[in-house]
């Protein structure tokens, strides 16, 4: 069910039945000269809307812009300040919470709104407003992601590359994948941008001139199609286990007034 078709009777019904909404969030901001800056977003709505499908569960519209500062340097980038960003995701999340919703799944696709969703699920937990939680579809099935690409990378390389020829293919630039690569930074390890055990960079652009990471020749439609049936599988069984909960399960512990010798 994806709520902006839905009249609000039709809505009702659903709020009186159910307690789960799923959020897809994303952003707006460069992913090297082969992919739509809407990358994130339109991986983060694919997901969240194939899951609704699938579970009957309520889907919002999309977050399209997050926390992406780090992209700045490159035309198009559009990105809003961590404390805007949290609180409008948490401002969506009170008002869905009043509409009766007591579980949420932030379906995100872009790594620089983590620990800003992690925070405001943290103070929604603490208050006992909603209990939500920051779900990303690469991290959920890692080892099918390592087996697929030989120099995977963490922005614009060959899994978001393969995401996209598969949801939009039509916004993929593939005569550029070679450059992509080749002006961008092939291979990304533990060790990328540090010195010495500290992190010396501010900006993907201070390890990569075009922005992206990874070899994304890698990347095919079928890859992409693979990688969305698996990760799907996931949000979903995630969507079931988190609506069976009970809600004195969702709710955080007391505190500790004692202790048992």
């Amino acid at each position: 069910m994806y709520l902006a078709e839905e009249a609000w009777p039709d809505l009702c019904a659903y709020f009186e039945e159910e307690s789960l909404a799923i959020v897809p969030l994303g952003s707006t901001e460069q992913h090297g000269p082969h992919l739509p800056e809407g990358t994130d977003h339109l991986i983060a709505e694919g997901f969240a809307r194939e899951a609704a499908e699938r579970t009957g569960f309520l889907c919002t519209p999309p977050i399209t812009v997050g926390v992406s500062p780090h992209h700045r340097q490159f035309p198009g980038t559009t990105w809003v300040d961590p404390p805007a960003f949290r609180a409008y995701v948490e401002s969506l999340s009170r008002n869905l919470a009043y509409h009766g919703v007591d579980r949420i799944v932030y379906v995100n696709a872009h790594g620089g709104n983590v620990p800003h969703l992690r925070e405001v699920g943290r103070r929604l937990h603490a208050e006992e407003v909603v209990y939500a939680i920051e779900w990303m579809w690469n991290e959920s099935i890692p080892d099918l992601v390592d087996e697929l690409f030989e120099h995977n990378g963490p922005h614009g390389g060959p899994k978001e590359t393969a995401m996209i020829m598969h949801l939009a293919g039509d916004l993929v630039h593939t005569d550029r994948l070679a450059e992509a690569r080749d002006g961008g930074l092939a291979e990304f390890g533990r060790e990328t941008g540090r010195q010495f055990g500290a992190r010396v960079f501010y900006d993907a652009i201070d390890n990569s001139e075009n922005g992206v990471f990874g070899d994304q020749t890698d990347a095919t439609p079928e890859k992409g199609a693979e990688l969305f049936e698996a990760a799907s599988d996931q949000l979903v069984r995630l969507c079931e286990w988190l609506a069976e909960r009970d809600r004195a399960e969702l709710l955080p512990s007391g505190r500790v007034t004692s202790r048992e010798e």
